[in-house]
């Protein structure tokens, strides 16, 4: 009964006075829900953070608490909340910058528009964690000012800090006119020298693997090294010289900037680990050269980022369309391709090109009509989701290529009624269609009927508002809880029955 209260609280359609009831008996999953009602009152979220006090932080996030709502001494983490998004009552800052729970001085510390005196207590604080979460978003001088702190966690979230000064991020690299930190997330939990290996036994243990300290911190000062060169308001003098340093992850990290010379990115992109190849091949910065050298990489990991760079030349795309897995996203620079350009790539000989431009939303009507007719089942499937395709344009891919293109069409948001009606009753049959009709918009009856005997697109069927009510009454009996769920939660299921489901009655 418990996953058809859940569902309930979820229904768009469910009474007010029903809600209220909910609200009288919800645990935290039920009050879940109910938090994400786009009716609910300012008086039942109330009434709902005072039953479940879990739920008042998540309230107050989404703009269903107000300040006057909130005390902090009762609902803490709903005055976080406030306070995390700048509509909190700066006295309670001071309030939270000593409760006994360290999350939630945590939390505080990242809030924005702290009084001078709260950031005083907080880089003060016993709990080193608390401290590094100030030093994340702290203004300059106080980040600065943090990067002398004896624990090398807080340098490491000043390194990351972008307001920290570049005189400051460059003596974190070098570690010049710094004192030694004195302590560091290892030696606090190990005995030195420690090295945690990757297969740690231990359930409870929070230390990455690798982490390690011989009384030097050796594997925070390598994370700070890490942070500050992926700061861009790092020195590039201060980090270019690691172009050869034997850590990969610091070479990735070099690989990122964008202000690198170009000698620097030209060592990068012949670099050894093809990781950091691929970081230089994704970087917007590289020029047209580095990008045609990158082309004929031998990694394809490579070879696909460099074909989302935004800059690519359409020549060095589509020479690896062909041998390259780009992958479903559209690539920048065929989304920023001219009228002149997505002419010539339609009228491309080679399908893995025209299946580029069958991805853009935006084609003018003669080369989307085109594409439509393509000859390749991979271009046509492509472009079946398009929103401006007509009925008789994706029957006419149906005809051509059947299940192939099945679900693609299904995906269509314009679809017909009808259509979606012939392709679940389609032989052979597709699996993924009847997922891709059970949520579709214009779904009737009969085709959410046919879906209902998937198993994987039954709960999602079970939640459409087209179904019969007689259905969904009787779906709420269903051995899958899920399905039983979201029939609950169907905004069809009859008013009469969702009062029969309530407890007390």
């Amino acid at each position: 009964m418990h996953h058809i209260l859940c569902g309930l609280a979820a229904n768009p359609a469910l009474p007010s006075e029903m809600v209220d009831r909910l609200i009288s008996l919800a645990d935290e999953e039920i009050a879940e829900n109910l938090a994400e009602r786009a009716d609910l009152s300012r008086a039942q979220a109330v009434a709902l953070a005072g039953r479940v006090e879990e739920s008042a932080a998540r309230l107050a996030y989404e703009g269903r608490l107000a300040s006057a709502d909130i005390d902090p001494s009762v609902w803490p983490d709903a005055a976080l909340a406030l306070l995390e998004q700048g509509l909190g009552r700066p006295e309670w800052a001071g309030l939270l910058a000593t409760d006994p729970v360290h999350r939630r001085r945590e939390r505080l510390a990242a809030c924005p528009g702290l009084p001078s005196d709260v950031v005083d207590t907080l880089a003060t604080d016993p709990d080193v964690f608390v401290v590094a979460e100030l030093a994340l978003s702290a203004a300059s001088d106080v980040a600065d000012a943090l990067a002398a702190h004896p624990h090398a966690e807080v340098r490491l979230a000043v390194a990351d800090n972008t307001a920290t000064s570049p005189a400051v991020l460059e003596a974190l690299v070098t570690g010049e006119g710094l004192p030694a930190a004195r302590r560091c997330p290892v030696c606090d939990r190990e005995e030195t020298p420690f090295v945690h290996g990757p297969q740690c036994p231990r359930p409870d243990c929070e230390l990455p693997p690798g982490a390690a300290c011989d009384g030097s911190h050796e594997s925070t000062v390598h994370a700070i090294r890490e942070a500050a060169f992926r700061n861009p308001s790092t020195p590039i003098g201060a980090v270019a010289g690691f172009v050869d340093h034997p850590s990969t992850l610091l070479r990735r990290a070099l690989a990122a900037r964008r202000d690198l010379p170009r000698a620097v990115f030209a060592r990068l992109a012949a670099d050894p680990t093809p990781g950091v190849r691929a970081d230089v091949a994704e970087n917007p910065v590289i020029d047209d050269a580095l990008i045609r050298a990158l082309a004929d990489d031998r990694d394809p990991e490579v070879r696909r980022r460099l074909a989302h760079h935004p800059r690519v030349p359409l020549d060095v795309l589509t020479r690896l369309a062909g041998n390259t897995r780009i992958g479903a996203a559209l690539p920048p620079r065929i989304a920023a391709a001219s009228p002149a350009e997505v002419e010539e790539l339609a009228g491309s000989p080679e399908p893995t090109v025209r299946v580029l431009v069958a991805r853009r939303r935006h084609l003018p009507p003669g080369i989307r009509d085109r594409l439509a007719t393509d000859p390749d089942v991979k271009v046509a499937r492509t472009l079946a989701p398009h929103p401006d395709l007509t009925e008789a344009q994706l029957r006419a891919m149906v005809d051509r290529y059947g299940v192939q293109v099945l679900a693609t069409v299904a995906a269509n948001p314009h679809a017909s009624a009808a259509l979606l009606e012939d392709l679940v009753r389609y032989e052979p049959a597709a699996r993924r269609v009847f997922r891709e009709v059970a949520r579709h918009r214009r779904a009737t009856a009969p085709a959410l009927l046919v879906c209902l005997a998937d198993g994987r697109a039954r709960p999602v069927a079970a939640g459409h508002p087209a179904l019969p009510p007689p259905v969904i009454t009787e779906l709420l009996a269903d051995a899958d809880r899920q399905v039983a769920e979201a029939a609950a939660a169907n905004p069809s299921l009859p008013p009469a029955v969702m009062a029969d489901l309530m407890p007390g009655r």
